[in-house]
């Protein structure tokens, strides 16, 4: 980023570190330094937000302007489930996971983030505190703008606040969509579905058999709370859906061997 934007600030989370030390520790610097999020990968990103979508380079410019860079480490947290929600983030760059705490105590992943994916929550969207808790997979750049800004934009932006009342009311449309797959559908439609869509977000093709690889850690716990299923319940799925060599799976890393059959599995069409 360059150094020509003030606004673009450190978090706070602990001192600059020296040049060498940058180096060796460059996961602790904010997204300030050059090398990390220069101006077109930030206005790359923002282009890509469907709620401004649009909008001129200025205009962008002008909301960028509005917006803090910041970097985590992988493994780092950007939000709490249940803290304060005060923040909406723009992925600039890395990966984010998702999570929802369970009564028992555990995260469970639901969503897997990539550039250009709005996400955070603000008390003024009708969310008091954050329902998730976002945690960087990779080194992750985001933007992060407070609610006093967001408020700003939308005022100078009446297309981009009729847009986050469509969101809103997409969002609980969607919730209650859900509700109705998850008694309908059954859990192999659903697993296939969620595989689906993360292959198509963050699949790289196989140079070997063509297939589509997930070089992500994704538990049975995990597909259980992107599934509305149990863990038992999706285990029994993936080791049928193996054993048709409709996919592959290890300890970090899940490959779609068969869109088509996969597919097929999703729409319930399956002969299985």
């Amino acid at each position: 980023m360059s150094t020509s934007h003030p606004h673009h600030q450190h978090d706070g989370s602990g001192p600059t570190a020296a040049p060498s030390a940058r180096r060796r520790i460059p996961l602790r610097t904010p997204c300030a330094e050059p090398h990390h999020c220069p101006t077109p990968v930030r206005m790359r990103v923002l282009g890509h937000v469907p709620l401004f979508a649009g909008l001129s380079t200025s205009e962008l410019e002008a909301i960028d302007a509005r917006m803090v860079s910041l970097a985590w480490p992988a493994g780092g947290q950007m939000f709490t489930a249940g803290a304060p929600a005060d923040h909406l983030y723009v992925l600039a760059s890395g990966r984010v996971k998702v999570s929802q705490p369970t009564d028992g105590g555990r995260e469970i992943v639901v969503d897997l983030l990539t550039p250009g994916d709005l996400f955070g929550t603000l008390t003024t969207l009708g969310d008091p505190t954050y329902p998730e808790t976002a945690e960087a997979l990779t080194t992750t750049c985001a933007l992060r703008i407070d609610p006093t800004a967001f408020r700003a934009v939308l005022t100078e932006h009446p297309t981009v606040a009729l847009r986050v009342l469509d969101d809103v009311a997409a969002r609980l449309a969607r919730a209650r969509s859900d509700l109705g797959r998850h008694s309908t559908d059954t859990v192999a439609q659903r697993v296939a579905a969620t595989l689906l869509r993360l292959a198509d977000k963050l699949g790289q093709e196989r140079a070997d058999d063509g297939g589509t690889l997930l070089q992500i850690p994704l538990s049975r716990a995990d597909l259980a709370g992107m599934t509305g299923s149990t863990p038992e319940s999706v285990s029994r799925v993936m080791s049928q859906l193996r054993k048709d060599q409709v996919i592959d799976s290890g300890r970090r890393w899940t490959a779609v061997l068969d869109r088509d059959r996969l597919a097929d599995v999703a729409a319930g069409s399956s002969e299985r």
